[in-house]
C-alpha cells in the first residue's frame, strides 16, 4: 500500500434531537415500544400533508455556521424516489441541487497539524422506519417509529487522506453537533452513522480512482476497519490487472469484509423532482445572523485554544474538549489563574475522570467546585501537601462537602518543608541504615527508594517527599 494514497469523502447521517418528528406531530423518542409513534403522515397513508419542523431549519443552520457554511436563504425539498419495505412513501422527502447549507469547510488536528476539509453540503431529511429481524419469526417486521424522524445529512469533499484523518474528523463532527446540543450522537442507537466514499491512486497522481461507497457503518472505529479493508481491495485488483467498478458495498463488521450491493448507481437513479406538498423554504436573514450568534465556543477552536494557551498535548486536548463535563470544568479553572493549566489537566483527566468512571455521575454534580480543585491543586504546587495528601482531601470533599483548606487542618495534612528539620531528619535515617546506605554506594540505586521512604515514615507522611529526596541524594554522594 506504500506506493497509494487513499481519497476518502463522508456522508455523516445525524438525527436531530428535536421534540417531535420533522413533518408530523409524533414523538421523537428512542427506544419506545414499536409502533408507538407514528401517525398517518410518517406512515406515508395517501392524502396526507407534511408541515416542516422549523426547530429542524434552525438546528441545520447552526451546524451550517459552525463549519463555516454558506447559508442558503431560499432552498426546497425534494423527493428521493426509491422502493424499500422500510420506506412505506416509496420516495424520501430531501434536498437535492438546493441544500440548506454548502461550501462550507472543518479544520483538525491530526499528529499536532491542523488539516482543513472541504464541507461539500448540509441538508435536511428525514430517516426511514427500520426492519426487526429475529429468529423468533419468519421474514421481517417493519417498526416505523423511525419513520420521520428529523436527519442533516453533512457531506464532506474527497479531502481525507488517512484513517487517522477520518477519525479525526468524525470525532470533531460529533462533538460539535454535542456541543451545539442538537443531536445525542448515541451511535449504538443509530443517532448518527456515516457513509464512505473510498478510492485509492498512486502517490503524485492528481486523478481520482474510480470510487466505491460503503455503508452499515455503525460506529468510527468500523469507518476506519472498512477504509483500510476496501483500500487494499482496490489496490489488490489494480496490481493484479483488474478494474475497480463504481459500486455500493455493504460492510460486514463482524466478519471484517464488504459485499456488492448494487453497481453504477449516481442520483439519476433516485428521479429527484421538487416535493410539491412543501413550500418553498425562505429564512430571514436577520434569522439567520441570530442563529450564528447563538453558537457556544467550538470543540476545534477550543483545542487550537488549549494547545496554543496553555501547552496541553493535542492528546490531553482532545480527552478535555471530547467531554462537555471536563471542559466547562477546565475553562472554570484556567479562568480562575490559580494554578498551573497542565496541572488542572493532569487532575481532570487522572483522578476526576477515574471517578467519572467508576461512578458513572459527572463531576459538575458533586460539591467539587473550580475554585476548591483550583485550592487543593494551589496547595500542592506551594509544596503545602502532598500529591496523595490531596488525592485524599478531593475524596473528603466529594463525599463530605468539606472545604479543602479546612480538610487539610483537620487531618493534619500540612507537609513539612523546612530544610534544616529534613537534613537532620536524613542524616538520622541515614545513620540508622548503613547497610542501604552501602548497597546504594555499591551500585544498588533501589536502596535510596528504601531510605526515602523511611524518612517518610520517621516523618510520619508529613515530609516533603521532593524536598527529602533531593536531601538523601545530596548526602548519599558527599
Amino acid at each position: 500500500m506504500k506506493d497509494y494514497e487513499i481519497v476518502v469523502g463522508l456522508e455523516v447521517h445525524a438525527e436531530l434531537n428535536t421534540d417531535s418528528k420533522i413533518f408530523c406531530d409524533c414523538k421523537n423518542v428512542f427506544g419506545l415500544e414499536v409502533n408507538t409513534q407514528i401517525c398517518p403522515i410518517c406512515m406515508g397513508m395517501p392524502g396526507t400533508l407534511p408541515t416542516l419542523n422549523e426547530k429542524v431549519v434552525e438546528y441545520a443552520i447552526k451546524m451550517g455556521h459552525a463549519l463555516n457554511c454558506k447559508i442558503n436563504s431560499v432552498c426546497k425539498q425534494d423527493r428521493k424516489n426509491y422502493f424499500y419495505p422500510d420506506l412505506p412513501k416509496a420516495y424520501q422527502i430531501s434536498q437535492a441541487e438546493v441544500p440548506i447549507c454548502e461550501h462550507g469547510y472543518l479544520d483538525i488536528f491530526v499528529d499536532g497539524e491542523e488539516r482543513r476539509i472541504g464541507i461539500t453540503r448540509i441538508h435536511i431529511e428525514e430517516d426511514a422506519g427500520k426492519l426487526l429481524h429475529d429468529d423468533s419469526f419468519a421474514g421481517s417486521l417493519v417498526d416505523l417509529n423511525r419513520s420521520g424522524v428529523p436527519l442533516i445529512e453533512i457531506v464532506s469533499e474527497p479531502d481525507l487522506r488517512s484513517t487517522e484523518e477520518v477519525k479525526a474528523y468524525l470525532e470533531t463532527i460529533k462533538s460539535i453537533l454535542q456541543y451545539l446540543n442538537i443531536s445525542d450522537c448515541k451511535m449504538q442507537e443509530g443517532s448518527i452513522r456515516c457513509d464512505v466514499n473510498i478510492s485509492v491512486r498512486k502517490k503524485g497522481s492528481t486523478e481520482f480512482g474510480t470510487r466505491c461507497e460503503m455503508k452499515n457503518i455503525n460506529s468510527f472505529s468500523a469507518a476506519v476497519r472498512g477504509i483500510e479493508y476496501e483500500a487494499k481491495r482496490q489496490i489488490d485488483l489494480i496490481e493484479s490487472g483488474g478494474v475497480v467498478e463504481q459500486e455500493t458495498r455493504r460492510w460486514d463488521d463482524v466478519k471484517g469484509m464488504s459485499f456488492t450491493m448494487r453497481t453504477k448507481e449516481n442520483a439519476n437513479d433516485y428521479r429527484y423532482f421538487p416535493e410539491p406538498d412543501l413550500l418553498t423554504i425562505v429564512i430571514d436573514e436577520d434569522k439567520i445572523k441570530s442563529l450564528k450568534a447563538e453558537l457556544p465556543e467550538l470543540p476545534n477552536k477550543k483545542m487550537a485554544r488549549y494547545i496554543k494557551d496553555f501547552g496541553l498535548s493535542q492528546m490531553d486536548a482532545t480527552l478535555i474538549v471530547e467531554n462537555i463535563d471536563k471542559c466547562k470544568l477546565f475553562d472554570e479553572c484556567t479562568a480562575l489563574n490559580l494554578c498551573v493549566p497542565k496541572n488542572i489537566s493532569n487532575w481532570i483527566l487522572g483522578d476526576i475522570s477515574k471517578y467519572m468512571n467508576e461512578t458513572g455521575k459527572s463531576i459538575l454534580d458533586t460539591p467539587l467546585t473550580a475554585k476548591r480543585l483550583c485550592e487543593m491543586i494551589s496547595s500542592v504546587e506551594k509544596g503545602v501537601i502532598s500529591n496523595s495528601a490531596a488525592k485524599r482531601v478531593m475524596q473528603i470533599v466529594i463525599d463530605e462537602d468539606k472545604e479543602p483548606q479546612q480538610i487539610i487542618e483537620e487531618l493534619g495534612l500540612v507537609q513539612n518543608s523546612d530544610v534544616g528539620f529534613l537534613e537532620n531528619l536524613a542524616r538520622e535515617v541515614l545513620a540508622k541504615n548503613e547497610k542501604s546506605v552501602n548497597d546504594y554506594k555499591n551500585g544498588k540505586t533501589n536502596a535510596m527508594g528504601y531510605l526515602i521512604g523511611q524518612c517518610m515514615k520517621e516523618s510520619k507522611g508529613k515530609a516533603n517527599p521532593g524536598m527529602i529526596k533531593e536531601i538523601v541524594i545530596k548526602l548519599l554522594e558527599e
